[in-house]
């Protein structure tokens, strides 16, 4: 079994690859669904996190207002480090959990981890490559804005707080570039796919 990694800045379109990986039959770690889930209406992680960032990061209480989390620790590397301690290392417990579930099947081929901080939290050690998906900064800025409701600077805001985009596709194994549209894309995985099962 080998196991590849997809990371990228946000608004690059790693759940759109992941998801046509999906699609295709391969298995995939969503660091994204399970954060969501660990952070879910009265999870004790919502209460952690209003301890430390307070209650106006809250709906009401034991409901995470996430907009206003965002806006609160991607302004302030402090406070997103801590957001990491909470949050992201138990999204990478997870994920080694589910990599050994799949060794112990045996004979799964390539399976992949689609985690956002992949290189922050040191989990390209356990990827036999990394693929960086990414995109022209204004194609990001416009996907956010329109997804989450978005200011510009609230979004360039996070796109700051993240490693930067060289530095991700210098440490990366590929680069898959989402700029220009979703069959270009396809086209594009297709061959890393096909590439990558040949390889491994």
């Amino acid at each position: 079994m080998k196991i590849i990694g997809i990371t990228g800045g946000i608004g690059a379109g790693k759940s759109t690859v992941s998801g046509y990986i999906a699609s295709l039959g391969y298995p995939v770690f969503d660091a994204d669904a399970v954060s969501r889930d660990m952070t879910s209406d009265g999870s004790p992680v919502v209460d952690e996190l209003a301890e430390n960032f307070g209650e106006e990061i809250l709906i009401r209480k034991g409901v995470l207002d996430r907009k206003k989390l965002a806006d609160v620790v991607f302004a302030d590397p402090e406070k997103n480090a801590r957001l990491r301690e909470i949050v992201t290392m138990k999204v990478r417990e997870a994920s080694l959990k589910w990599i050994t579930g799949y060794r112990e099947k045996g004979n799964c081929g390539i399976i992949f981890l689609d985690i956002p901080l992949l290189f922050e939290t040191g989990s390209e050690d356990i990827c036999d490559a990394v693929w960086f998906v990414t995109a022209d900064d204004d194609v990001r800025l416009k996907r956010v804005m329109a997804r989450d409701g978005a200011t510009p600077e609230q979004v360039r805001s996070r796109m700051r707080s993240q490693m930067p985009e060289k530095e991700k596709a210098e440490r990366s194994d590929e680069i898959v570039d989402n700029s220009r549209g979703v069959e270009e894309l396809h086209r594009t995985v297709d061959a890393l796919l096909k590439k990558y099962d040949r390889t491994f």
